[in-house]
């Protein structure tokens, strides 16, 4: 563990969410490990939330077995639980999860989402949420090889077609069937899409009179 200082530069830095636990099955295993070891391969550093458990502990190890450079970050209370990983490069203690989000946002150039659950669900949708409103603009992609997310994606249809999303930010929601193709789109520039508080700010909208 080091003092919480990153030893790769935030430009080759992306930042995967992934769930603390396997899956039922071994192509979500595999998955992730091949994504590590794409990362690595490429001179990409991992950023990452700390756990040594389940996919996140799959592509931390895959990234460190072939020399790359992890950057984990995780609140104190989970390492009091033991589920930190022992053997990252960088290991940074946070005192809560709001600050462990934020810290992965500002590290990383683009996000690449693995399955999980909750917390996957969690940290992915504010991303998304942060590029909708223009207070960033960096790439999201879903590595979708096993098909996990396609409900998901289904469900985003169904908000688009409803109107609670517009159309134009169908282009945040990117999503890739192979590791090479989600590790481009993460490490590339984001899509240009208007931020929703540009929308929201009323004061855009008053006319000036002398």
């Amino acid at each position: 563990m080091t003092d919480g200082v990153s030893q790769s530069s935030t430009s080759q830095n992306i930042c995967v969410y992934c769930g603390s636990s396997s899956g039922n099955g071994p192509e979500f295993a595999a998955e992730a490990i091949a994504l590590g070891r794409a990362l690595a391969t490429q001179n990409l550093g991992l950023v990452y939330g700390g756990g040594r458990v389940g996919l996140m502990g799959l592509v931390a190890d895959a990234v460190l077995d072939h020399d790359g450079l992890v950057h984990g970050i995780i609140p104190e209370h989970l390492v009091r639980a033991e589920t930190a990983h022992q053997g990252l490069t960088t290991l940074e203690m946070v005192a809560t999860m709001h600050e462990r989000k934020a810290r992965m946002e500002e590290l990383s150039v683009g996000f690449i989402v693995l399955p999980g659950g909750f917390g996957t669900f969690d940290e992915v949708f504010e991303i998304l949420t942060w590029n909708q409103l223009g207070l960033i603009s960096k790439p999201v992609v879903f590595l979708d090889s096993t098909g996990y997310y396609a409900p998901l994606f289904d469900a985003f249809d169904h908000m688009i077609a409803a109107g609670f999303v517009k159309e134009n930010y169908r282009a945040l929601l990117n999503r890739a069937t192979t590791v090479d193709e989600a590790v481009r789109i993460a490490s590339s520039p984001a899509p240009t899409v208007e931020g929703k508080l540009i929308e929201l700010d009323i004061t855009s909208k008053k006319t000036i009179t002398s």
